[in-house]
C-alpha cells in the first residue's frame, strides 16, 4: 500500500513539473506532423526557401514538416493564422520581408510582427540588384544619378508592384541618392521584366532570381547588388555598400516563426537543425543556382534581433509610400 502510495505521489510530482515546465513536456516533440505555413502562392522565393527546408528538417527529425500556402492579403492571412494557433512546435510560418515587415507598414493586421511571434531561424533570400536596358548608355551609378537628374522628366523604374520590398529599395535609392526616378508598378516581377529587356522602363529593382538569366544573356545590365559582397557568379558588379551606400544592403529574406510563447527547447532545436541544413555543401549549391547566397547563421536571439532591426528600418520607407498611395 505504501508503495502504491508512492509510486501516485512520483506520478502526480512529474506531471506537476511538466505543468509548470513546458519543456519538459514537449521532451518528445515532434511525434506528428509540422505544418510550415507559406503566406504566399507556390512558386516564390519564400516558398522555395520554406519547401527546402521542410525537406531537410523532415530528415533531421525523422517527422513530415509539411508546406501549406495560404497566401492573401499581402501574408496577412497565412500569417495570422499562425499567430492564432496554439504554441506547441506544431504550427510554423514562413516569416520575411514581405509579410512582417513591409505589409504591417501598409496595412492595419490582427498581428504584431515581434510580440505575436516567436522568431527562430533565419532561411536567407536573394539580393536585389539594380539593372538597366543596356540601351541606356551609362556606365555606372554615378551615372545613371547624373542622367536621371538631366533628363525631363527623370527616367522611369520598375518593380513587381506597389509595396513590394523592390519599390521600398528604389524609394530608398532616391532618397539616398537624389535620383530623379519615377517609379512604374508591375503585377510581378515576370511583366517587369519584360518591359526592362524591351525597353519601354528603363531601370528596374528586381529580385537576383528574376534579373539573373537575362543579365548573363546580355539583355539587362546590372550596375549594382545590394549584397555584402560581390557575388562570385557576377564578379563584375559592385555592392551599393562599396559604391558609398550601406544602407543599401538587403536582401529579399524569409525566415521560420512560430506562435508567440514557443518552448525555448524547441526553437533552439529548430534553429540548429535550420544551420545543420543551410552548412551543407549540396544545401549550399541548391540555394546558389536560386540567386540565395545571403544565408547568415543566426541564433534564436539574433534572428529576433534582426527582424526588429529591420522593421526599423523599413518602416519609414513604406509608410512614406503608403502616404503617397493615399492610404
Amino acid at each position: 500500500m505504501h508503495k502504491l502510495k508512492a509510486f501516485r505521489t512520483s506520478v502526480l510530482c512529474l506531471l506537476f513539473i511538466a505543468f509548470l515546465n513546458p519543456c519538459f513536456a514537449q521532451t518528445n516533440w515532434p511525434n506528428k506532423p509540422v505544418r510550415i505555413i507559406v503566406p504566399w502562392a507556390a512558386g516564390g522565393v519564400t516558398d522555395t526557401l520554406a519547401r527546402f527546408i521542410a525537406n531537410k528538417l523532415t530528415i533531421s527529425f525523422k517527422s513530415p514538416f509539411i508546406v501549406e500556402n495560404h497566401p492573401g492579403a499581402g501574408g496577412i492571412i497565412g500569417s495570422d493564422l499562425v499567430a492564432k494557433s496554439a504554441a506547441d512546435g506544431y504550427t510554423l510560418v514562413a516569416s520575411g520581408m514581405a509579410s512582417h515587415v513591409i505589409t504591417p507598414n501598409l496595412a492595419n493586421t490582427p498581428f504584431d510582427a515581434m510580440k505575436s511571434f516567436t522568431h527562430i531561424a533565419n532561411l536567407g533570400g536573394p539580393p536585389l540588384v539594380l539593372v538597366i536596358n543596356p540601351n541606356l548608355k551609362i556606365k555606372d551609378v554615378k551615372e545613371l544619378i547624373d542622367l536621371s537628374n538631366k533628363q525631363t522628366g527623370g527616367l522611369s523604374y520598375a518593380s513587381p508592384g506597389s509595396g513590394t520590398h523592390n519599390h521600398l529599395m528604389g524609394e530608398l535609392f532616391k532618397l539616398k541618392t537624389n535620383a530623379n526616378l519615377v517609379h512604374i508598378s508591375y503585377k510581378g516581377g515576370g511583366p517587369a521584366l519584360l518591359d526592362l529587356i524591351s525597353g519601354h522602363v528603363q531601370v528596374g529593382f528586381l529580385t537576383l532570381t528574376t534579373a539573373a538569366t537575362n543579365i548573363k544573356a546580355g539583355k539587362l545590365k546590372p550596375l549594382a547588388i545590394t549584397s555584402q559582397q560581390r557575388m562570385s557568379d557576377y564578379p563584375q558588379v559592385p555592392t551599393f555598400n562599396e559604391l558609398g551606400y550601406p544602407s543599401l544592403t538587403t536582401y529579399n529574406w524569409s525566415g521560420l516563426s512560430g506562435p508567440a510563447g514557443l518552448s525555448p527547447a524547441i526553437v533552439a532545436r529548430i534553429n540548429e537543425e535550420v544551420i545543420k541544413a543551410l552548412r551543407e555543401k549540396d544545401s549550399r549549391d541548391q540555394l546558389r543556382s536560386e540567386g540565395i547566397t545571403d544565408v547568415a547563421e543566426m541564433s534564436p536571439e539574433a534572428f529576433t534581433a534582426f527582424f526588429q532591426k529591420e522593421i526599423l528600418q523599413w518602416a519609414p520607407v513604406a509608410k512614406s509610400i503608403n502616404t503617397k498611395l493615399g492610404n
